[in-house]
């Protein structure tokens, strides 16, 4: 087994854990100051659009263009010249980012109306919207070249502290919430500069490491460097294949923001809880991955290649599974326990606990995305991935306009989990086509194994959930132990079936990868 991976691993999801905590207390104070009313739909439209870029010329696009090829020069050239790459990397990348910025907070109007035209008709919801998203949008410079650091920080093997970096924007968000609000008299606008404060600090927070790694960057501008060229031509395709579960939310802002007030933000605070377990463990497991099957492909070991996706995929499905399940079977307890405070009403707990069961229904195919994907960008292939997505993306579209008039905000959470699977579903057949996966024997059995499990921990979470009603009506300290009793006892139940049904520790063994 690779002891480095897995403890890489539990690493980025623990930092992530930790993240993950602070964010859902960010947006329980959220939820207590602002519920899903004029004000909260309009920061959360503000707050979405810079860090739909941020997907972009962030962790997103960039790193998956940016980190094998960092990892490449670091395996085949000096040292000397890696640095020379990064320096003329984060030149030419804080260039553009300025640029875009700039653009950014001119055409601000022009932004909202593309993004959620359904303010047009309500003014002070539109203004409130343009001078949030004014202050929200340098955010992307910041956390944009911090998405640079961490590439570089998760390639030279320091994993704890981009992970550990959200952090900081959920504690500068509650801080805002807490003493930058009451003093401005907006919490749209507070919150907004509470994010833009939190850009800076996570940038600042990253020097101290870089320069322990050797490679803090001193940013240069040069007409050509074939590096940093070949990241922004590998970059151009996957913006569309990293970015397409982003664009699938923008696209339904934009549908959602036809619909009753409050939809897009029962949305967001549905999608939120949704992507704690897709954050503690994919994107975890991503992360850690990436650089590892960058450097088997740079040193041409395919089988080892395909090994390493074999037991990552296995690994998914051990807790991808049960996630998706509890998520379903306790999902109107969780919105209950958590939002159920200050302006947050009764009928936005049920509203937010349908968009979340949809979104459950998907998280198994978000987690596969962000694991089968690498397996593409590793070997410096963007336009594969940039195809699925157009597909997946395309689906999404014709979904959301599909289930939008029976299912009103259900359907469009429905519609990105099932877009979600077709991309999923796309990657994995590629993969087998183009020969780069081969699966090892044993997953039919593995497959039956865990499913089972989950069926079983499912039957009995959804037996312990009972009325939502009960959960409404009763006080937090009640909520908080009755949520924390069934969240234990499902976990029990789940690891203790498929200890029963035959999988043990050394079925999830990783060997002769060379990375041990």
């Amino acid at each position: 087994m690779s002891r480095k991976l897995l403890k890489s691993t539990g690493i980025v999801g623990g930092m992530t854990l930790l993240s993950r905590i602070t964010g859902l207390v960010r947006d329980v104070v959220f939820a207590y100051i602002m519920g899903s009313g004029l004000v909260a739909d309009a920061f959360f439209v503000a707050f979405r659009i810079p860090n739909f870029f941020r997907r972009i010329f962030g962790e997103g696009a960039f790193s998956q263009a940016f980190v094998p090829v960092f990892t490449e020069y670091r395996e085949k050239h000096t040292e000397s010249e890696a640095r020379a790459f990064t320096n003329h990397m984060a030149g030419r990348l804080g260039l553009i980012l300025v640029g875009l910025t700039v653009v950014g907070i001119i055409a601000a109007p022009a932004v909202v109306v593309a993004i959620a035209p359904g303010f047009i008709d309500n003014p002070e919801q539109f203004a409130l919207t343009v001078d949030s998203l004014r202050i929200t949008f340098p955010y992307l410079l910041f956390i944009s070249l911090v998405a640079m650091a961490a590439g570089v920080l998760n390639t030279c093997g320091y994993f704890a502290a981009p992970a550990a970096t959200p952090v900081l924007l959920n504690l500068a968000l509650i801080a805002a919430a807490l003493w930058i609000v009451p003093g401005v008299g907006n919490a749209a606008i507070g919150l907004s500069l509470g994010v833009l404060i939190a850009g800076v600090m996570q940038l600042i927070f990253q020097v101290p490491f870089l320069r322990r790694a050797g490679y803090l960057p001193y940013p240069q501008l040069r007409p050509r460097n074939e590096g940093v060229s070949r990241v922004f031509r590998l970059m151009l395709p996957a913006i569309f294949s990293v970015s397409v579960a982003q664009i699938n939310l923008l696209v339904n802002t934009l549908l959602a923001s036809f619909l009753v007030t409050g939809s897009i933000s029962w949305l967001y605070y549905s999608d939120r809880v949704m992507e704690f377990p897709l954050g503690v463990f994919g994107i975890a497991l991503a992360t850690v991955i990436l650089p590892s099957l960058s450097r088997l492909h740079a040193r041409d070991e395919p089988q080892a290649f395909s090994r390493l996706m074999d037991w990552s995929l296995r690994w998914v499905f051990l807790i991808g599974v049960p996630a998706s399940v509890g998520l379903i079977a306790l999902a109107g307890p969780m919105i209950a326990t958590l939002f159920q405070y200050g302006a947050t009403t009764p009928d936005d707990v049920r509203m937010m606990s349908k968009s979340l069961i949809a979104f459950s229904t998907g998280l198994l195919g978000f987690v596969l995305v962000k694991v089968l994907a690498p397996g593409f960008f590793a070997r410096q292939d963007t336009k594969t991935p940039m195809r699925v997505a157009a597909a997946s993306m395309a689906a999404n579209i014709a979904l959301s306009l599909l289930l939008i008039v029976p299912l009103a905000h259900v359907g469009l959470a429905l519609a990105i989990s099932l877009a979600a699977w077709i991309n999923a579903g796309l990657l994995f057949l590629l993969l087998r086509q183009h020969d780069v996966y081969a699966p090892l024997p044993g997953w039919p059995a593995f497959v039956a194994q865990v499913a089972a499990a989950g069926l079983v921990m499912g039957g009995v979470l959804w037996w312990g959930a009972g009325n939502l009603d009960s959960w409404i009506h009763t006080d937090l300290a009640d909520r908080v132990l009755r949520l924390g009793g069934w969240v234990v006892a499902g976990a029990l139940v789940y690891f203790g079936v498929i200890f029963v049904l035959g999988i043990r520790p050394k079925q999830l063994m990783l060997r002769k990868t060379g990375l041990e």
